[in-house]
């Protein structure tokens, strides 16, 4: 582990001029402040760097708006996209009058999810590995006015283009729609640009492992990283967007990680893997369905009762319900499985390896604020672990392939973000009495999404409603 003396032995050794501290905001965007070398020294480890939160969304007021970034030394690395060599920083938030952090930090509620964990005596050590999928385009417009809204977006790979006079001819090289996964070049064009996006990011610490195109069209890709405790996990998410974005910008494209951006394909998730260990010992590992233990089976039964809730964190967007619907591999029966992608929790095959025995949660999407996400599906997990929770028997078949009969008596994902919430407000004491989440943190939470979000969603009119009703 990096100490303060390590990083300020380097500033002064690398002749560093630039320091850059991020954190990220409530609804999971970072945001950053760049320092000049002699403003960082060993208290800045301690006591934070003083800046205004009062502009920082859903955090402070103006009349309280002084707050403290304390950078984290662990997490330092060379920033790549600055001319100036930078040493980038991620930071979590301090109160400066009490000294105490800031309840309202994502980071600092990851941090709390990890120790209550061991408060609990049932582990010491929370792993989790998210697999955000992501589309890489070659234009991007859209724009919202009173009397007019609209979107457009294009690829190089979309199948909508298979007919488009190109310049030196259309080569004809484009994945089919639900026809993307795992095709080499031509039609793959993205491998170099993905080949630089993982190698950027394994310079930037994230321990990376892999890369390759997604099933959709126009341009879905995915990067794989190595699992990692919860905080250091998401920092590594964060570290992944950042150079994503960043790496295609350099190509002259773009990256969104919208759950469904395009009409009709399959949208973009971010399934979660979870495991709990205690002394260095993996304790979903057993003799029960799948080879999980007892434990690991109640930690899927604290999930499936909260997922209703757990959605306002994990699928925290309007856009999120647009992947959420059956026919495109999206998860929306709350029911567990060995190995069956159609369920919203997956038991991996993983062989005879009781170090590789986890379940992925397939409900979330990189819309989500990571340190929260992954904060409230651990709360949701030892829920279950404590109560016992059964998560019921396995549905070890085609879930889409049931019929209305069957598929009736299997519950379901909510379907909007209007509803997550409300679920979330009925049922969010797995989250506040482990001490967490703050009861303050929840209510400003739904209060925030319902008058930022839902709300002026609902306020304007979609495209589509004119071919609907125009002539009515």
């Amino acid at each position: 582990m990096a100490t303060p003396q390590d990083i300020l032995k380097m500033i002064k050794d690398e002749n560093i001029k630039i320091i850059d501290l991020k954190f990220i905001d409530m609804p999971g965007i970072w945001q950053h402040c760049s320092f000049f070398h002699e403003e960082i020294s060993e208290n800045s480890f301690i006591e934070g760097v003083p800046f205004d939160g009062s502009s920082i969304r859903g955090w402070k007021a103006i009349n309280e708006s002084d707050m403290c970034m304390v950078p984290d030394p662990d997490t330092a690395w060379i920033d790549p996209f600055y001319k100036e060599k930078t040493l980038s920083m991620i930071c979590s938030i301090k109160e400066p009058r009490t000294g105490e952090w800031y309840n309202r930090d994502p980071r600092v509620i990851a941090q709390k999810a990890l120790d209550y964990l061991k408060s609990t005596g049932l582990g010491d050590t929370a792993y989790f590995g998210p697999e955000a999928e992501f589309f890489l385009f070659d234009d991007v417009r859209f724009d919202q006015t009173e009397n007019s809204g609209y979107y457009y977006l294009d690829s190089v790979e979309g199948r909508w283009n298979s007919g488009r006079q190109e310049a030196g001819g259309n080569l004809g090289y484009k994945p089919g729609y639900k026809q993307g996964y795992f095709p080499v070049a031509p039609t793959d064009t993205a491998q170099d640009i993905r080949t630089e996006m993982l190698l950027t990011m394994a310079e930037c610490g994230v321990p990376i492992e892999k890369h390759h195109h997604e099933v959709a069209t126009g341009g879905q890709n995915e990067l794989g990283i190595r699992f990692d405790t919860l905080v250091k996990s998401a920092d590594s998410l964060m570290t992944y967007k950042y150079v994503i974005k960043n790496v295609a910008k350099k190509y002259g494209k773009t990256v969104t990680f919208m759950p469904k951006p395009l009409f009709n394909d399959n949208g973009s998730g971010m399934h979660t893997h979870l495991s709990i260990w205690n002394e260095g010992k993996p304790l979903f590992w057993g003799d029960k369905y799948a080879n999980m233990s007892q434990m690991g089976l109640h930690a899927i039964g604290g999930v499936l009762k909260h997922a209703p809730a757990l959605l306002a964190l994990t699928n925290p967007s309007t856009n999120s319900y647009k992947r959420l619907v059956p026919g495109f591999e999206a998860p929306v029966n709350l029911a567990y499985s060995q190995g069956n992608r159609s369920a919203s929790v997956r038991i991996p095959l993983s062989g005879g390896n009781p170090k590789a025995k986890r379940f992925e949660f397939r409900c979330p999407d990189a819309t989500s604020n990571p340190y929260l996400a992954f904060a409230a599906l651990l709360c949701a997990a030892i829920d279950g672990i404590k109560n016992e929770i059964d998560p019921g028997e396995p549905l070890d078949v085609d879930i889409y392939d049931l019929s209305p009969e069957e598929l009736s008596k299997i519950p379901s994902t909510p379907g909007s973000l209007e509803a997550a919430l409300e679920a979330l407000e009925n049922d969010h004491a797995f989250l506040t009495d482990t001490g967490v989440f703050s009861t303050d943190f929840i209510e400003n939470w739904i209060e925030y999404k319902l008058d930022n979000e839902v709300n002026p969603m609902r306020l304007r009119p979609h495209p589509y409603e004119f071919a609907l009703y125009y002539d009515a």
